[in-house]
């Protein structure tokens, strides 16, 4: 009776249908064009890989302190790094390159977590001079205090969710419109 030990059948990653609907959530967050046309975010692919760097980060942060978010957290992560692996298959980059710019993705995703770490506990000011450096290339401290305040938000809404609905991915990005200034 070897069924408990089938050391043939690929793990099940825990959480898969609420990781991809998690996932799914910041990349459609990241997309929004009112980042690009309103904040200053630059619609290039660099300038969306950082937008979704940042709602990754935002959503990391918040799974990180709930009981059951470590493996969540873990599991989102990786789903992270297969699609920046597929994404890069698909626009062609070779397989012996791949490694090299999956390194450069680590770097920055951890780079940029550290940097806006520390700039959550320094304020309003100190985060909008992350993002300003990080996203919008120090072009426009206006629009970074912007999405600052954005991001602030973010970590507000995801604070007032329960475990319960955190991890179950039955949640939403509130909306940046209202950081936009009319």
């Amino acid at each position: 009776m070897l069924w408990p030990f089938n050391h043939f059948r690929k793990p099940r990653t825990p959480h898969r249908g609420t990781i991809e609907a998690i996932y799914g959530m910041i990349v459609t967050r990241a997309r929004e064009p009112l980042f690009y046309r309103a904040l200053g975010v630059p619609d290039t692919v660099n300038g969306r890989f950082d937008l979704l760097l940042l709602h990754l980060w935002l959503v990391l942060r918040r799974l990180q302190s709930a009981a059951a978010g470590a493996t969540l957290s873990q599991a989102l992560f990786d789903h992270f790094c297969n699609d920046m692996d597929d994404n890069l298959r698909e626009m062609g980059v070779g397989d012996l390159t791949v490694p090299k710019r999956m390194q450069a993705f680590g770097e920055a995703f951890y780079g940029r977590t550290a940097a806006y770490d520390l700039a959550l506990t320094g304020g309003p000011e100190a985060l909008a001079q992350a993002l300003c450096k990080n996203i919008l290339s120090g072009a426009d401290i206006e629009k970074a205090r912007l999405l600052a305040a954005y991001a602030e938000a973010v970590v507000a809404a995801l604070a007032g969710l329960d475990e319960t609905a955190l991890v179950s991915g039955a949640w939403k990005f509130p909306s940046p419109e209202a950081n936009v200034q009319p």
